[in-house]
């Protein structure tokens, strides 16, 4: 679906508007891929907008910048502040928030160091990552060719532009083949996680998902999953995730910002359970959209209400 743009973006420090967001072509994350971002989500509640988890958000973008050695000097809370400015300046009810960091514009080379730290946050229009009716009826996956990224390669608990050229090999593959989304495998031949998204299993009542030392993006989505399963008294269990294990499962979803919790049908043509959304997905669906419209106690303090 096209973009469609907003009023205002901010970059570092000043609003400007959608057609003056300029940076260079010679600006060092178009050449190597040096950025980091985060994905969140504004949501219109009954109590009005609220962004969802801004804060983990956040303290996410500023490791994964550490791990870069990008040091963005701008303070943590100045910069929630700058995310929720954005959205009030363009008079948004519910949209994705994209912030990055990146190195801008000064030298060419592989040595990033020269170069500053830059910043932007953008919003926009964003409905349904898999679909309309993936929440619901669920999608079809494969399993990817691609394997996830080896351990002391990239960092894979950094959200960084450079991991998605792996994630855009995962999702052009499954496209062309028919098929929604692929599941990647790390690099010992088990589970990881979708080319965006965590994943869970569910199998004879117990709930599984991939470990960090999987090669996955330590989700905010799925941390708070994990909180909603607990809250329905069960617990998850996890561990290394043999791809057989996909087949055979009573219950498949992915968790994401974008993807919010989405059941898998199937997974390279078989289909798991019953071919549609499963009893356990149902009943985190209707918990979770719940803290998202504001129709149960913010006990986790996830909404940040706009002012």
């Amino acid at each position: 679906m096209p973009l469609k743009p907003s009023k205002k973006i901010w970059m570092d420090g000043k609003f400007v508007d959608w057609d003056d967001a300029r940076i260079h072509v010679c600006t060092h994350v178009v050449h190597y891929g040096s950025a980091v971002f985060e994905g969140i989500r504004c949501y219109e509640t009954k109590k009005g907008s609220a962004i969802f988890r801004i804060d983990p958000h956040i303290k996410r973008l500023y490791n994964s910048a550490k791990m870069y050695r990008m040091d963005y000097d701008m303070p943590f809370d100045e910069y929630i502040e700058a995310c929720i400015e954005t959205v009030r300046v363009n008079g948004m009810d519910a949209c994705y928030i994209r912030p990055m960091i990146y190195r801008g514009y000064s030298e060419l080379g592989v040595n990033p160091l020269n170069n500053p730290v830059n910043s932007f946050i953008v919003v926009w229009e964003w409905g349904n990552y898999l679909g309309p009716e993936a929440i619901e009826q669920g999608v079809d996956v494969c399993v990817s060719s691609w394997n996830r990224i080896a351990p002391n390669t990239l960092p894979a608990l950094a959200k960084s532009g450079a991991n998605y050229m792996n994630s855009q090999l995962i999702k052009m593959e499954a496209i062309l083949g028919g098929y929604s989304e692929g599941i990647a495998l790390d690099t010992t031949g088990y589970v990881s996680e979708g080319s965006g998204e965590n994943l869970f299993i569910v199998q004879d009542g117990r709930i599984y998902t991939t470990p960090i030392g999987a090669s996955v993006l330590p989700g905010i989505t799925r941390d708070t999953v994990i909180t909603l399963i607990e809250e329905l008294g069960m617990s998850v269990v996890e561990q290394l995730i043999p791809r057989e294990m996909l087949y055979i499962a009573d219950e498949l979803f992915f968790t994401g910002t974008a993807a919010e919790i989405t059941p898998i049908r199937s997974v390279d043509k078989i289909g798991i359970g019953e071919g549609k959304r499963g009893p356990i997905t149902t009943r985190l669906q209707e918990l979770f959209f719940k803290y998202l419209n504001a129709e149960t106690k913010d006990r986790h303090n996830w909404l940040t209400f706009m002012k």
